[in-house]
């Protein structure tokens, strides 16, 4: 494989990278949905090391407006309630005994446009991850046009097709913000 196809998979690789990342951020933007992802990224205290919660306790989803946590150890009941509590989410876990339960409450038409705006954020990060992947392949191709390796020509074909991978990444990051949007608007 030759420098250029590898300027071009490793564009491709990292724009995938850039909306993998988009698209879990989105996971963690809740909807009036109950989704077991919306607690990634929340870490419990287990005996000193901070662990990520579905790795110390079962989540189910009982109905579409419910989580149960279960423990596996179930002296963390507490430190679990504890870090939910204090995660951005805005929810309270009610404690019934072992098991824990997440009620989603009802989104307000404020808060969904909160979360809306929050999405568009995080789709205005992914594009911008995007463009940087862009600009640091061009160059690598202009660096190879200066090495003796690429005629100019291939310079202008290596633009033509990192902007394709470009347009279609970013279409990628337009359909999956669509598609949230319309998730987070929906009552």
């Amino acid at each position: 494989m030759d420098k250029y196809e590898q300027i071009l998979d490793d564009c491709k690789s990292r724009m995938q990278s850039s909306l993998n990342n988009f698209n879990d951020s989105l996971k963690k933007i809740r909807t009036g949905r109950a989704n077991p992802s919306m607690l990634d990224g929340i870490l419990v205290d287990y005996y000193g090391t901070d662990t990520p919660l579905n790795q110390c306790c079962s989540i189910t989803v009982e109905d579409s407006k419910t989580l149960s946590l279960t423990p596996w150890d179930k002296s963390l009941v507490q430190d679990i309630d504890r870090a939910i509590q204090k995660s951005d989410l805005g929810i309270n876990p009610t404690v019934a005994g072992e098991v824990i339960r997440i009620i989603m409450p009802p989104l307000t038409e404020e808060s969904r446009k909160d979360l809306t705006k929050k999405a568009k954020n995080e789709a205005e990060n992914a594009r911008i991850a995007i463009r940087n992947v862009r600009r640091d392949c061009i160059t690598s191709m202009k660096n190879l046009e200066k090495d003796g390796e690429l005629t100019e020509d291939d310079i202008t074909d290596s633009e033509k097709d990192i902007q394709e991978i470009t347009d279609n990444f970013s279409k990628q990051i337009d359909d999956t913000l669509e598609s949230k949007e319309k998730d987070l608007l929906t009552i």
